[in-house]
């Protein structure tokens, strides 16, 4: 199997190789402490101003507060015990042990590669908390606060943190090649299908139209995560070297790719070229370049930057429609399809020339498609029954779904006893 040669906590993030002598390098301290940052700033502010935007205005602080609360609770669970059973020991192939536990054996001298671990469990905190809070977009506008913090604290230890062992941790998936260099699968499909799971048991809000707010807040934040996903994939290499520097530019080309690719097809489409629709585009590319931003060259990215641009709009603008569910901000349509869409071209395009742990189809090794399809197979049905479960434990505890009343008076109002505008 591939990855052998590399240390357990670096190959869990898509089989960088490891270094020769695993002592401290202030380089890489340096880029990942920098890259940390990075991601934690796609959730604060960058996702909670692009969620914020696109809301209604009468809920735009509750959807950011949906952000915001995540990303602290999950701040609080990664620590006392997410770290350890995803990253600490190998129980059955499904989740890790205790021995991490308040991070437990972790000091200031422990190091992951050449970088202290102390900030390898940070950056991978991140990674947990923008996922929870990803799946808020298919939520928004009819959930009670409450229920969404019952969400959070379930979903991540019951959903996140097993899918997170399996893929990255050494875990089954992990045993069976699969490759995800930054979250495809682990991130994107398992949020985007939390999302869809959630906007069915919810039921449609009661104005479904789209008014968006404040669209110079969603560009804003569209353009924070753009930025801070340059930590999310270039900082997947754990060090400050060659394989940031591609999954960098790749990162960045397929996000350009993918923006003017939906921009184009929406025009041809519904007439106009939406504002709107140019920072979905570039989302969809982020998410999709996800898994593969180490593996492929820049001749994937850009055909994966296409791909993103047009499957997830027919997904958003048609599909969504024709079947009926109200994934309010289309978490699934980007996120989950477009997850998809990277993990399987990972198996496609992964070149052995760029990392030597993936080696795709058109690099004569057709199986890694079939392990790809597997892994994303595997975590879209266990995340879907057991978000359907939470869910329902979630109805019995706190009920799910605000009142009639509180839906058109707005979110901000009645949950938070706050409004964003003075006006």
């Amino acid at each position: 199997m591939i990855l052998r040669y590399v240390p357990l906590c670096i190959a869990a993030l898509a089989g960088v190789a490891a270094a020769q002598d695993p002592s401290l390098d202030s380089g890489d301290t340096a880029w990942m402490i920098v890259a940390t940052a990075l991601v934690m700033l796609m959730t604060l502010p960058g996702l909670a101003l692009f969620y914020g935007g696109i809301a209604k205005r009468k809920d735009t602080l509750n959807v950011m507060a949906m952000s915001f609360v995540a990303y602290a609770i999950v701040s609080i669970l990664w620590i006392i015990f997410g770290y350890s059973l995803t990253f600490s020991g190998n129980i059955a192939g499904v989740i890790g042990d205790f021995k991490k536990f308040m991070l437990n054996t972790v000091g200031p001298d422990s190091l992951t590669g050449t970088i202290p671990e102390y900030i390898f469990v940070v950056f991978q905190l991140t990674f947990a908390a923008i996922t929870v809070a990803l799946a808020s977009g298919g939520f928004i506008e009819r959930m009670k606060f409450s229920a969404w913090i019952l969400f959070t604290v379930l979903w991540f230890a019951i959903v996140y943190v097993p899918v997170a062992h399996c893929v990255w941790g050494g875990g089954f998936l992990f045993e069976l090649g699969a490759l995800d260099f930054a979250g495809g699968t682990v991130v994107h499909i398992n949020a985007g299908i939390a999302a869809l799971v959630g906007a069915i048991v919810l039921g449609k809000r009661k104005d479904r139209d789209l008014v968006p707010n404040n669209l110079v807040s969603t560009v804003t934040g569209t353009g924070l995560l753009w930025f801070g996903w340059f930590g999310f994939n270039a900082g997947s290499a754990l060090a400050a070297n060659g394989l940031a520097g591609v999954a960098f530019i790749n990162t960045n080309t397929a996000t350009a790719v993918a923006a003017v690719a939906w921009m184009v097809t929406e025009w041809i489409y519904s007439k106009k070229p939406t504002v709107l629709g140019l920072a979905s585009g570039a989302v969809a590319g982020l998410v999709a370049i996800t898994p593969a931003a180490g593996f492929v060259n820049v001749g994937g990215a850009l055909v994966i930057g296409l791909l993103a641009g047009i499957i997830p709009f027919f997904m958003v603008a048609i599909v969504k429609h024709k079947l009926g569910y109200d994934d309010s901000l289309d978490a699934f349509g980007i996120h989950g399809v477009g997850g998809l869409l990277g993990a399987l071209l990972t198996g496609v395009f992964a070149d052995p020339s760029i990392n030597s742990a993936g080696k795709g189809l058109l690099y004569g090794n057709p199986h890694q498609l079939t392990i790809q399809a597997i892994a994303a197979g595997t975590t879209i049905v266990y995340c879907a029954v057991a978000t359907l479960i939470i869910f329902l434990i979630i109805k019995l505890v706190t009920g799910i779904r605000v009142d009639t009343d509180s839906e058109y008076n707005g979110l901000d109002k009645t949950e938070h006893g706050e409004k964003a505008y003075n006006i």
